[in-house]
């Protein structure tokens, strides 16, 4: 027993990491001023500079807040850009339809949540809640039911948009599975 060495592992090897050591660990700080917490959030210094900033959460959501992606650039030369890196990343854009999500989870586009505030509805109803609401709104404003009266169609038309919407997003979630 002479040449063992004492472990703190108490007989579960797995309780370690791999090659862990009791050295001590190199933190780098925060590079805002008066701040000590660990700065492990790089941001650039400049634009298309390699040196970085290193901040903690809190201060590098600060720098990003003010960060514009197109300083320095005119205007047409601005829409140029984000319209080459629309195109670069149009893909991602046309898979979206592939998400693992149903309705009431985030899953609704601005348009389907527009079409719901319309109807009244809370972001989780399901279709067929869509359609019973649509229905008996559409009943008490219908062109039929209230001939002449302007605002009576215009409310029409804002619901029968509403359920186009909202009929087309159902249909895709069921093409999808």
């Amino acid at each position: 027993m002479a040449g063992s060495r004492r472990s703190n592992d108490w007989g579960f090897p797995r309780w370690r990491g791999y090659e862990e050591g009791r050295e001590a660990v190199e933190v780098r700080i925060c590079d805002r001023h008066g701040c000590n917490e660990p700065g492990n959030c790089p941001a650039p210094k400049s634009p298309n500079s390699p040196e970085r900033w290193y901040f903690c959460e809190k201060h590098a959501a600060e720098y990003n807040k003010g960060w514009d992606y197109f300083q320095g650039l005119d205007k047409e030369e601005a829409a140029n850009r984000a319209k080459a890196e629309q195109a670069e990343s149009a893909g991602y854009a046309e898979a979206q339809h592939y998400g693992w999500s149903g309705s009431g989870d985030g899953s609704r586009s601005a348009d389907e949540m527009r079409a719901l505030e319309v109807l009244e509805l809370e972001a989780d109803a399901d279709f067929q809640t869509i359609k019973r609401e649509w229905r008996a709104r559409a009943k008490k404003v219908h062109p039929d039911v209230k001939p002449g009266d302007k605002e009576a169609a215009e409310e029409f038309q804002k619901l029968q948009l509403a359920y186009e919407v909202l009929k087309a997003a159902e249909e895709r979630r069921e093409w999808k599975g």
